[in-house]
């Protein structure tokens, strides 16, 4: 049986293909979703841990692209069809596939990005028991930007601003928060076993195990990120991230820019948590997270 200590420790090497590929036609060989020819240099293997998404064209036989998570009432009545912001057809990227696993705030990050745009996607669980994170999820972003982009894909320096600072500051407070007492940490890895890529036998280990464990890095977490109280640093997160909307719905103004859609994908994971829940019931980011919820509106993701 595999440790769960491994969630922070070990690679997983992720051999090629990643899916079983169908008899490819010479157009499908071709495509990439960054488009271009395909490259005549031999496929090779990647390797990846929790936290790294990676998006790949279904059945091609290499990995393209590999870059890479309220309870008050809004006043905002719109609904998901109306919010959502989907690119032209003709740039709709095709056959998108996200390599993740459920509770990884950098994973969210990405599907928020694929949901608003309204961008199908099929998800391969990963298991987090493995792993090593070679690229990241904003990266991806960008390039998907740039592909549905129907003008040139430019970010703003406000909008750049806050997208760093979820990736250099926020993400930092998650475990801290969802790990912060060994029942919070039970409830957070009854989440991910349920949600995640484990056998049976694996479920119950990585519940009470892996809760153990991620409780000890959590300390370990907050001595390295200088961080005294998690739920005071949470709160105060959410309310700089709400003094920074200005009165606007959204920061990108009346609908939301890839800032909003990195801060919401980040603590989606976490807000029907105990953490989340406490968040929202502490500070004034509910009804923006409402906002957001009805602008992301429901998955695009293909069920099998």
């Amino acid at each position: 049986m595999r440790n769960p200590r491994s969630l922070i420790s070990r690679a997983l090497l992720l051999p090629r293909p990643l899916l079983p590929p169908p008899p490819p036609s010479p157009a499908a060989a071709d495509r990439r979703i960054g488009g271009g020819p395909a490259s005549s240099s031999p496929p090779r293997t990647r390797r990846w841990i929790p936290g790294a998404p990676a998006v790949a064209p279904l059945g091609s036989r290499t990995v393209p692209v590999g870059l890479a998570g309220a309870l008050s009432l809004s006043l905002t009545l719109v609904t998901a069809a109306e919010a959502k912001e989907p690119p032209p057809p003709e740039l709709v990227p095709k056959d998108v596939v996200l390599y993740q696993y459920e509770a990884c705030p950098f994973c969210n990050k990405v599907r928020a990005f694929l949901d608003y745009h309204d961008i199908p996607y099929r998800v391969v669980e990963v298991n987090p028991l493995n792993g090593e994170q070679l690229i990241d999820s904003s990266d991806i972003i960008n390039k998907l930007s740039k592909r549905i982009s129907t003008d040139d894909f430019v970010i703003g320096e406000e909008e750049a601003k806050w997208r760093r600072w979820v990736d250099e500051h926020l993400v930092h407070l998650l475990s801290p928060n969802i790990y912060r007492t060994t029942s919070e940490a039970l409830e957070s890895f009854d989440y991910i076993a349920k949600h995640g890529n484990f056998s049976a036998t694996e479920r119950f280990t990585v519940k009470y195990a892996g809760a153990a464990a991620m409780y000890m890095v959590s300390k370990k977490l907050k001595k390295k990120y200088n961080i005294t109280d998690e739920r005071a640093a949470l709160y105060e997160a959410a309310e700089t991230w709400t003094k920074a909307l200005d009165g606007k719905d959204f920061l990108g103004g009346s609908k939301p820019n890839l800032a909003d859609l990195a801060v919401f994908g980040v603590l989606r994971p976490i807000r029907y948590l105990q953490a989340g829940r406490d968040m929202v019931e502490n500070t004034h980011i509910g009804e923006w997270y409402q906002r957001m919820e009805n602008a992301v509106g429901e998955p695009s993701r293909i069920m099998a």
